[in-house]
């Protein structure tokens, strides 16, 4: 599988840049799958519920299953938090997978960035940073820059990068 990133400080255009990017990829015909990291505890789960309750009690694993969709929830409990690898080993293979967040990690990526924010680019310390997706000229070592609405342009330039 191939992986991109999606990266930035917080309020600058990621999850709108990713939505954009699997609507664009999968227009293209491209399977795509998304894996998001939070910094904060969430719950996708409902209280009450009976997977809720599964969860609470003690399951390590709720997997929650209907003829439309199945969702697997897994409890870490005490445990490490996984890495990116693997959790992209817990994916079914796809074309593409694009990650939001995991700024930290090795694999290639795109900063969004919005000057408003008032924001550094964590490109200029960090070489992983593919390309700058922008509402302003900012700039980073002479790596492309993009507006941040140009969906098609970074989408070709991926591609262009990923060989796809």
């Amino acid at each position: 599988m191939k992986v991109w990133g999606v990266v930035g400080w917080k309020n600058s255009g990621k999850t709108g840049l990713m939505e954009r990017l699997v609507t664009e990829f999968t227009r293209r015909g491209l399977r795509v799958s998304t894996l998001k990291h939070a910094h904060h505890s969430f719950d996708v789960d409902q209280e009450g519920k009976d997977s809720y309750r599964h969860r609470v009690a003690g399951a390590t694993e709720v997997l929650l299953a209907s003829r439309n969709r199945w969702a697997l929830m897994h409890e870490l409990r005490d445990d490490v938090e996984p890495t990116l690898d693997d959790l992209l080993g817990r994916l079914s293979p796809v074309d593409l997978v694009l990650v939001e967040g995991y700024k930290r990690d090795r694999h290639r990526k795109v900063e969004a960035h919005r000057a408003e924010t008032g924001n550094p680019l964590i490109a200029h310390s960090d070489e992983t940073i593919r390309a700058v997706a922008s509402d302003s000229n900012a700039s980073a070592h002479g790596r492309p820059t993009f507006d941040l609405n140009d969906t098609r342009g970074i989408a070709d330039f991926i591609a262009n990068e990923l060989g796809l």
